[in-house]
């Protein structure tokens, strides 16, 4: 089977690794591939060692088509972008093609979005809420709810170690995304630390990542000595295996796959109620959920697993055990059995 798969974004973001472990799944099962993507893409650095993988350059969903993608069974858009490219290529050529839908964002109504998704074959939905957001927009669009996988990220545990070693004394809190507040809620975070640090001084709260509200946030959490921005890190890994609680008050999430790598290093998890999230953590068995934009109940989440060790290691114990669910092998066995059910129904 030809699978082409189409990514467009500039970035190297959570659906951009997706789509390099996915191909990745698919060559190790002898699936013949391309991707289309931008000629500055990372993930052609990324994905120089798949074999049976061809790279064809896009830089708009007007552009590369029809640039010699014989044989292809079926198209896979992963991003918004991609879908346009799908759409005309579609039209130029023939081929059939399904979405990944990744964000649970309402979609918009212009026409050449709402006929993008009719053509489709398939709409793939991270989570059930993004499936109920597509059946809304049209419910006649045929989809599937596959979530994302876990990416089995590497650590080394002597940096793990030396991680830890700067915090003596502490319960290390991390939260790792994009510093973008309207999505990942981060401020609502700083201000549990700020509720937390007389009660628990111990708690010390650590944020990886970069964004468009760094600033922002940077001055929402001055004067706290328990706040420490710690910018773009490689080795998440490493942090990960250093942590003691993970917390993740995002307010709009299609699914949050680094939930995934957190279950993986058996660190606990205090999430909020919202989109896809409850389809990975259920409250009070695999980690705490608690209301969006509710600082305070996010403090007493995070303080009930510091105080009680016991119960924590039992909510992370259990996230570990249901992680097989969501490996790479796992999720290219659900897409696996999606590309053969569309190509032999056309």
């Amino acid at each position: 089977m030809h699978i082409c798969h189409v990514n467009l974004s500039k970035g190297f973001r959570g659906g951009e690794r997706q789509t390099g472990l996915l191909i990745r799944e698919l060559a190790a099962r002898g699936f013949t591939q391309a991707l289309v993507c931008r000629a500055t893409s990372p993930l052609r650095e990324h994905l120089a060692d798949v074999d049976n993988l061809r790279f064809h350059t896009a830089n708009s969903p007007l552009g590369g088509h029809r640039l010699g993608r014989r044989g292809v069974d079926l198209l896979h858009a992963h991003d918004g972008r991609a879908v346009h490219w799908c759409l005309l290529e579609n039209a130029l050529g023939g081929a059939p093609y399904l979405i990944t839908r990744r964000v649970p964002n309402p979609l918009k109504t212009r026409a050449s979005t709402r006929l993008a998704y009719r053509r489709s074959s398939c709409v793939v939905a991270l989570s059930r809420a993004i499936e109920t957001g597509l059946h809304a927009y049209d419910p006649a669009l045929t989809t599937r709810v596959i979530p994302s996988m876990c990416a089995h990220l590497d650590h080394d545990p002597e940096a793990a170690a030396a991680i830890r070693q700067r915090y003596p004394g502490k319960f290390l809190v991390g939260h790792i995304g994009a510093l973008v507040n309207k999505h990942k809620g981060q401020r609502h975070l700083i201000e549990a630390a700020r509720q937390l640090a007389p009660r628990c001084p111990e708690l010390h709260f650590l944020f990886l990542g970069q964004g468009r509200d760094e600033a922002m946030l940077k001055a929402e959490a001055e004067g706290l000595d328990n706040v420490e921005f710690l910018g773009f890190k490689s080795n998440v890994g490493d942090y990960l295996a250093a942590l003691d609680l993970f917390a993740f008050p995002s307010l709009e999430e299609g699914l949050g796959s680094v939930l995934f790598d957190v279950m993986e290093y058996r660190v606990p998890i205090v999430a909020s109620r919202v989109d896809g999230i409850p389809d990975i953590v259920e409250h009070q068995a695999n980690g705490l959920l608690v209301p969006p934009a509710d600082a305070s109940a996010l403090a007493e989440a995070i303080e009930t697993l510091y105080r009680d060790p016991d119960y924590a290691r039992h909510l992370a114990a259990e996230g570990a055990r249901r992680l097989p669910a969501y490996s790479p092998s796992a999720i290219a066995d659900r897409y696996t059995a999606l590309y053969r059910e569309l190509t032999e129904n056309r």
